[in-house]
């Protein structure tokens, strides 16, 4: 599942969680439980996010610059990157909330 903007609407007061609920449903963690178990993984994972966003973008360069490379090889590189760019735009999303929150709002 990729990540949408639009189905995650971010409220003041709560964390968007970078991982889905059933139905590929947006997870939130109140802003409460900030320095909770919650939101300690939480930090871990979006962490490990960008992390293989930084992998698949090298890989994907990679497949980009192998003029033999096969129709496959492109679409398998192209699934992973839009997966790793729907990850990393919602860690970008549930940061800049924070910041927001932390700086109180615009």
């Amino acid at each position: 599942m990729s990540y949408d903007r639009d189905a995650a609407p971010l409220w003041p007061g709560l964390r968007l969680l970078p991982w889905e609920g059933e139905g590929g449903k947006p997870c939130f963690l109140s802003a409460d439980g900030a320095d909770g178990v919650l939101a300690r993984l939480a930090d871990e994972i979006e962490a490990e996010q960008l992390c293989d966003g930084a992998d698949v973008l090298k890989g994907a360069v990679a497949v980009l610059d192998d003029v033999k490379a096969g129709e496959h090889a492109l679409r398998l590189a192209l699934r992973a990157t839009t997966q790793a760019f729907g990850n990393v735009l919602r860690v970008a999303d549930s940061r800049g909330a924070r910041l927001s929150v932390a700086s109180g709002g615009d």
